[in-house]
């Protein structure tokens, strides 16, 4: 029996891999819906391909394109045609689905997987936001609503591989391993030169703009240790990050008998992907194996956090809980688009992030509304320092 899934964010890096699986394994699986961003070509691709049920884009001006298109690239077919927060709800609570493929990136995650938890579907969760903002409610809900949450990270996939079969209690700690991107090895001071060109290359992973940008200042693996905690239940203190430039060993469980269960592997994301999709069940594929002899040398170190201090931000972040968590990440976001279109130097996120941080009131056991109100300040507030500090 097939399993039916929507895709939100099907024209991202992790959405064409996940239809890439999809492929794979047609018997096992069905695209019953696929929400995108605005990228009209590529979704008019997937939708030929797949037919999914219902589609979704974000932006409501680009609905009569996309219907003149697919009026002339399919023929005949028909599907619900949704837009923007309320189209990615709509993709994500779809009566016909078992499971959501969360892809989008950033915060814009958050509502339409709340939304498909209280519908009653499991989540494989690529959207690290979704936690990060709001990990206690997102938790709470699974729980109450009995669904599963699994991950597509690879370091999450790998810590949720090596706690299989083993409990909780005898967990020492979870190390969530790091390339340490492409300015491993950087001074602080080095960093001031960095340019656009030079963050988006990222020497192990093919991924989306922000979240290369986010590897470069190990924002990304701040954001995978808040994740990690609300995903396995484990304190901060018993989370370390170590700085693993081969990519081979995705995540490591330390467990109180002093031995370490590692998962490796190439780096493809397409082996997380299908494990959240197969779970329990390990399907064969026609991915390369691990050549053991090509890689002769793995190698450790400690993060620098002077040189890359938002790692240790997000540690503060989760620890102090409450809206500071959404703070930081609407920072962060807000603070990366600003890069990424040549308005702040590289630098200049850790500084506006930091800056953010220390000006927010933090509200401790906060509703909903107040960690989307928190997020939209912390936005502003970047926008704000920016006009007025020349960043």
């Amino acid at each position: 029996m097939q399993k039916k899934i929507s895709i939100l964010g099907s024209t991202g890096s992790i959405g064409r891999q996940t239809l890439e699986v999809v492929e794979q394994f047609p018997h096992q699986l069905e695209v019953v819906g696929l929400a995108a961003g605005n990228n009209l070509d590529l979704l008019i691709q997937q939708v030929k391909r797949f037919r999914p049920l219902a589609i979704s884009v974000m932006e409501e001006s680009l609905l009569p394109q996309l219907r003149e298109a697919l009026a002339v690239e399919v023929p005949g077919y028909r599907t619900e045609i949704y837009c923007g927060l309320d189209g990615l709800v709509q993709i994500a609570t779809m009566a016909e689905i078992e499971m959501v493929v969360t892809a989008v990136s950033g915060a814009v995650g958050l509502i339409p997987t709340i939304k498909a938890i209280e519908a009653g579907k499991n989540i494989a969760l690529a959207n690290k936001e979704t936690l990060v903002v709001a990990g206690s409610l997102v938790s709470q809900l699974a729980r109450k609503k009995q669904i599963s949450i699994y991950p597509v990270d690879s370091e999450h996939s790998a810590i949720f591989q090596a706690l299989e079969g083993n409990r909780r209690e005898e967990v020492r700690k979870l190390i969530l391993t790091a390339s340490g991107g492409p300015f491993r090895g950087k001074s602080w001071a080095q960093l001031q030169e960095v340019t656009l060109e030079m963050a988006l290359r990222h020497p192990r992973w093919e991924m989306g703009q922000k979240i290369t940008i986010d590897s470069a200042t190990l924002m990304n693996k701040g954001l995978e240790v808040i994740e990690a905690h609300w995903l396995f239940d484990i304190p901060f203190e018993q989370i370390e990050v170590i700085i693993h430039p081969q990519s081979i060993i995705h995540s490591m469980v330390e467990y109180r008998d002093g031995s370490i269960i590692a998962q490796m592997g190439i780096t493809d994301m397409r082996i997380p992907i299908q494990y959240a999709l197969s779970y329990p069940q390990r399907w064969p594929n026609n991915i390369p194996s691990l050549d053991f002899a090509v890689w002769r040398e793995l190698t450790f170190d400690r993060p620098d956090l002077e040189a890359f201090p938002c790692l240790a931000y997000a540690f503060a972040a989760g620890r102090t809980g409450g809206t500071m968590p959404a703070v930081m990440n609407g920072a962060n976001e807000a603070a990366v688009g600003l890069f990424l279109k040549g308005a702040i130097s590289f630098t200049g996120i850790t500084r506006l992030v930091e800056q953010v941080m220390n000006t927010h009131q933090v509200v401790h056991n906060p509703s909903l509304e107040e960690i989307l109100s928190a997020d939209k300040w912390s936005r502003a507030e970047v926008n704000r320092l920016c006009q007025f500090q020349g960043w």
